[in-house]
């Protein structure tokens, strides 16, 4: 058991930093945001409290959804004739699919197509790409602000689409990857602070604070342990951690962003809501593939300082209790 999961996340980052993400019709993330846009109908009201009901409905029915056809794949797996071909099966199987929560080269094959628009001064279509990655309106941002989301972006991301999942999925195996990017999902399409969905993304939105609270702490500092190793400012990366985290109205952002800024020695900022770092905010793209390099390294680290210790632990706490 231990093996069999410490095999599926190597190969599952392996997968990723190889080959990136399927074809968006075939990602488990699209089935499942077509699942919430068609359940979002149903949720709206005139009634505040049945929007409220309706949201907490919405997670429900996704998160069980998703474990359910997990726990239905994995029990179809287990019968097959074998012992041996139900491992190789259960390992192949559940690389390929704790991959489809983890978006390392995704993020960088965004990132970059937002830099090489810029570097061609077409900044229309950096604005159009940029809007791809981040909820905020793009259209009248300038060079340096388009590039300082793209940075936000990678550094946010690294929870979202990496490390969340990773430790859920040590704790929880598939099911609490797939739960977890099942309501990092829900935060993103019907989360937003507005009046069309604040009664329904409320506990959407919620949840996702409450699952990504340890994520993204851990995060944080394993990013300035990357830091360390890669060269960069691992001092100004504590330092701005520390000082700057809870600058943001998310009580968990800020720690991965703040990281990456202090890091890097640059200053990131949405205009009229934050600043984070004591640097410039002029960008090069030396700086977006810096942030990925970091990502990529701090993702690796994650998988051994944090996710595989919590498989062996737990594993043989599993072990002891039942002995």
């Amino acid at each position: 058991m231990i093996l069999e999961s410490v095999v599926i996340v190597g190969f599952a980052l392996l997968l990723d930093f190889l080959v990136g993400d399927p074809r968006t019709k075939y990602h488990p993330t699209a089935w499942m945001g077509k699942l919430i846009a068609s359940l979002v109908p149903f949720t709206k009201s005139n009634s505040a409290k049945r929007e409220l009901i309706g949201g907490i409905l919405i997670v429900s029915i996704i998160v069980a959804t998703v474990c359910t056809v997990l726990v239905v794949l994995d029990i179809g797996i287990s019968l097959l004739t074998t012992d041996i071909v139900s491992l190789v099966v259960s390992i192949a199987v559940g690389s390929i699919l704790l991959k489809t929560t983890i978006a390392i080269k995704g993020m960088q094959k965004h990132a970059l197509a937002v830099v090489d628009a810029v570097e061609k001064g077409d900044l229309d279509s950096a604005r159009n790409h940029l809007s791809m990655i981040v909820k905020r309106d793009t259209k009248h941002l300038d060079k340096n602000h388009i590039l300082s989301a793209v940075l936000e972006s990678v550094s946010e991301n690294t929870v979202d689409g990496v490390t969340g999942p990773l430790f859920y999925y040590a704790i929880f195996g598939l099911p609490g990857a797939f739960a977890y990017r099942a309501i990092n999902t829900i935060d993103s399409m019907v989360g937003y602070k507005t009046t069309l969905f604040k009664n329904v993304g409320w506990f959407g939105a919620k949840c996702d604070t409450v699952l990504n609270y340890l994520p993204s702490r851990l995060t944080a500092l394993v990013m300035i342990l990357g830091a360390l190793i890669l060269g960069y400012n691992w001092k100004e990366s504590l330092y701005i951690m520390k000082r700057d985290s809870g600058k943001l109205e998310s009580p968990n952002a800020g720690f991965p962003m703040a990281a990456l800024a202090g890091a890097l020695g640059t200053r990131l900022e949405k205009m009229n809501y934050y600043t984070i770092g004591n640097g410039s905010i002029e960008f090069t793209k030396s700086h977006i593939i810096s942030a990925v390099t970091l990502m990529k390294v701090s993702s690796i680290l994650f998988c051994g300082i944090i996710t595989i210790p919590i498989i062996v632990t737990l594993s043989f706490l599993g072990w002891w209790i039942h002995a």
